[in-house]
C-alpha cells in the first residue's frame, strides 16, 4: 500500500507535458490506447417510428499543435503566454511535434489559441 501512495505522490508531481509523454510511452510499450472507448449506436429496427436520439454537441475542445513552422521561438513565446508554462515546458511541448496546447477548453478559447499560434506561423487543429 505504501508503494501505491508513493507512486500517487510521484504522478501528482508531474506536469501535463510529462504525463502526456508517459501516456505515449506506456501505450507503445503495452500496445494499448488510452483513448476513451466510443459507443456505437445500434441501428433502429426497420419500420420503427422511434425518433433518433439527439446528437450531443461537443462543448470541450482541444487545440493541438500540428506543425511549428519557421518561427519556433515565437511559437514557444505564444505557447507560454497561452498556457502559463515555463520556458522549458513550453519548449518541450513545441518540440514534441503533435501535442495538445490546452485540453477541454471552450470553442471560443480554442479558436483564439488557434488564431494566435497561426499568426506566428504554426499549424493548429482543433479536436
Amino acid at each position: 500500500m505504501a508503494d501505491l501512495q508513493a507512486l500517487k505522490t510521484q504522478l501528482s508531481a508531474l506536469t501535463v507535458l510529462e504525463i502526456a509523454q508517459l501516456t505515449k510511452e506506456l501505450e507503445a510499450e503495452w500496445g494499448v490506447s488510452a483513448a476513451a472507448p466510443v459507443a456505437v449506436a445500434a441501428a433502429p429496427a426497420a419500420g420503427g417510428g422511434a425518433a433518433a436520439a439527439p446528437v450531443e454537441e461537443q462543448t470541450e475542445f482541444t487545440p493541438t499543435l500540428v506543425d511549428v513552422g519557421s518561427q519556433k521561438i515565437q511559437v514557444i513565446k505564444v505557447v507560454r503566454e497561452l498556457t502559463g508554462l515555463g520556458l522549458k515546458e513550453a519548449k518541450a511541448l513545441v518540440d514534441a511535434g503533435t501535442a495538445p496546447v490546452k485540453e477541454g477548453v471552450s470553442k471560443e478559447e480554442a479558436n483564439t489559441i488557434k488564431e494566435k499560434l497561426e499568426a506566428v506561423g504554426a499549424k493548429v487543429e482543433i479536436k
